[in-house]
């Protein structure tokens, strides 16, 4: 009964055998075409410029296409141009039209458009021409269409299809449709993207890069510890609201707070101010990688801005600390250990001096206790965060196609690691009583993400989860951390070397060295232990130190290379993108990225290389899309057998 409820449901999408049979060849053909280009970035902490660059450029695979369909047509320097048209067509235009004399840049108009529809043929075989057309901006379906399914060499239409080309230029579209097509490369060079964790922090402009990531189709993207402190801050977690701030007023970001998700400073400026006017604040004197464009903020003052939303942090942390006995960490609380009078803290039975002693908001009797100012201005800031609607739109974007974990195509794919003893034993985390650990911690994880987020403010569930986010963010057994603490009070207050020193949890040095403990990993999370991979990021690979992304025998991917620039000067290289494709699996490395040298010379081309050949072409039959199809094939059979012997009625 429940079988012929379901092919009735299906029926009114194929309602004969005529269209349920058509489907079925469809779907047939769709398995044998090759598998598309997955893409997978990790740790972008918002460097919107270097981040872009890659997608544009299909981390260097744009320029490699190019170079493999025009090389014995075209010079080096023509087949780069040609890239960098792709990756930057108005900027490419504007300076090819300031550049050329009005004959001359139509004639270059005529060219390259022939090449782009070129390149479209090129990067478009591997996909029906359906799927193709949904790609393509609808003002221009038809002309593009019309341009890729053309051959050249056929005289009868050759005049047909170069009128093409000489009236778009004609009625004036020649540039848009450049745009429009050079667009559909870059779009038809990654077919799903996978983002690894992190796009928050460090860098200028995550919302930017959100803002891009929400054009594609096909993506998904595992949490990162930086991401869940936004995601924590958008719940109205308020020391993850000062986590946020304070990250982004140490690193100069100050655009993506106001300019991006018009959260009002104003409030916290004046605190600042007035309440640190006379404190030179050295310490706390902000990491200035990226000047800001729509908010200056003066040096001086975002140090009283970074010291202030500080003090604010250790305060709010330490009361959700008491609330919370059960994270057992009462030794992050060091607030209380402060002796204000001589200037000193005692940690781990230790005596140091603090570098820093003016806290001029703290009560030495109830350290935790926020002053009446405090309390005024986190009050006014949570309203700020709570009424940011591009903020929430893009919070909800990242939950909507995120979670702790995936597992497609055989790879299982999460951001830092799966908390471990030393014995290599699962390190448990108790929630509401019971046990959690592997992936049954990232299960539970993610419901509680979504509960934090989407109950409402009356359940009596969602205050706990409203605060588990910001041990999702610094837990010691967080999966997401992976850190036994965070140093945040030792990095600002007291600088010792060996204080500022997080040591990594147990799985790092047993899981990227075992591959037998990845092949049980991948099992758990039902891929194929010896054709699969854990693909990660979180710890830069420190490749000036002599460390690999690779490891366990080629079982793990661990891709953070350091897109961010405050991580460059440890890595040694700019970032990594690993790349999987129907013949190969392909690392790049990429350089750090010179926006002035983007459109014109070589120096962003990534080092790629292939680290894996598979055995056989992959076809959509051998991934879990092709699964996907194969039941809809048999549900379609099952119901054109239906049709068949009676059981259901055709219409037409």
């Amino acid at each position: 009964m429940k079988d012929k409820k379901y092919l009735k449901l299906l029926s009114r999408d194929f309602p004969n055998v005529s269209a349920a049979a058509n489907e079925i060849i469809n779907l047939n053909a769709i398995l044998r075409l090759p598998k598309g280009t997955e893409y997978f970035f990790s740790d972008l902490h918002g460097e919107h410029e270097a981040f872009l660059h890659m997608l544009k450029s299909a981390a260097g695979n744009v320029r490699i296409k190019v170079h493999d369909r025009f090389e014995s047509s075209l010079t080096v320097d023509q087949c780069n141009e040609l890239a960098n048209l792709i990756y930057y067509p108005e900027t490419i235009i504007r300076l090819k039209k300031a550049e050329l004399k009005k004959e001359d840049f139509n004639e270059w108009r005529k060219v390259n458009i022939y090449r782009l529809a070129e390149m479209c043929k090129e990067v478009s075989k591997k996909y029906t021409r359906s799927k193709v057309r949904k790609k393509i901006p609808s003002e221009f379906t038809y002309v593009i269409d019309e341009l890729i399914h053309s051959n050249y060499e056929d005289f009868d239409k050759k005049k047909y299809y170069m009128e093409f080309i000489y009236t778009v230029i004609e009625v004036g579209l020649a540039d848009k449709l450049m745009i429009a097509m050079s667009e559909l490369i870059q779009k038809l060079c990654v077919d799903r993207l996978h983002i690894v964790g992190d796009i928050f922090d460090r860098g200028p402009r995550a919302d930017l890069i959100i803002k891009e990531l929400m054009k594609f189709d096909d993506i998904d993207i595992q949490w990162g510890n930086h991401d869940v402190s936004w995601m924590g801050a958008a719940t109205g977690n308020q020391a993850l609201i000062c986590n946020v701030l304070r990250i982004a007023v140490s690193y100069n970001c100050f655009d993506v707070l106001e300019d991006g998700y018009s959260i009002n400073l104003r409030p916290f400026f004046d605190f600042a101010a007035k309440v640190y006017a006379d404190d030179p604040c050295e310490y706390f004197m902000p990491k200035v990688l990226d000047e800001n464009v729509a908010d200056n903020v003066d040096k001086n003052m975002a140090a009283k801005m970074h010291k202030a939303i500080s003090v604010m942090q250790f305060k709010l942390e330490g009361q959700l600390i008491a609330r919370h006995p059960e994270y057992e960490l009462d030794d992050r609380c060091l607030l209380k250990d402060v002796d204000f009078e001589k200037g000193e803290i005692v940690i781990e039975g230790k005596k140091y001096k603090l570098r820093d002693n003016n806290f001029p908001t703290v009560d030495p009797k109830d350290p935790f206790k926020l002053s009446k100012e405090e309390e005024e201005l986190i009050k006014l800031l949570s309203i700020s965060f709570e009424h940011s609607d591009r903020l929430h739109k893009h919070i909800k974007f990242i939950y909507s196609h995120g979670s702790m974990y995936k597992s497609i195509n055989n790879n299982v794919l999460y951001h830092g690691c799966l908390p471990m003893n030393e014995d290599g034993s699962y390190d448990p985390v108790e929630w509401k009583g019971k046990k959690y650990e592997g992936r049954q911690l990232l299960d539970i994880c993610n419901e509680i993400a979504n509960d934090a987020y989407f109950l409402p403010k009356s359940d009596k569930k969602k205050k706990d989860a409203v605060d588990f986010m910001w041990y999702l963010w610094c837990g010691p057994k967080s999966p997401l951390f992976g850190k036994y603490k965070i140093a945040t009070f030792e990095n600002l207050f007291i600088g010792d070397e060996g204080l500022k020193k997080e040591k990594l949890n147990y799985y790092y040095d047993i899981a990227p060295k075992n591959e037998e403990v990845c092949k049980k990993i991948l099992e758990e999370f039902d891929a194929d232990p010896e054709d699969g991979h854990i693909v990660s990021g979180h710890v830069p690979v420190k490749q000036k130190q002599g460390e690999h992304p690779i490891k366990a025998n080629g079982k793990m991917f661990v891709i953070d290379g350091g897109i961010a620039k405050a991580y460059q000067p440890k890595t040694g290289i700019a970032g990594y993108t690993l790349m999987f494709n129907s013949r190969s699996i392909s690392l790049a490395e990429h350089k750090p990225f010179k926006k002035d040298a983007a459109y014109i010379r070589n120096e962003n081309t990534p080092n790629v290389n292939i680290v894996e050949v598979k055995d056989k072409r992959l076809i959509v039959a051998d991934t879990d899309i092709g699964k996907r199809l194969k039941n809809q094939i048999d549900d379609l059979e099952r119901l054109l057998k239906a049709y068949s012997d009676g059981t259901l009625k055709e219409s037409f």
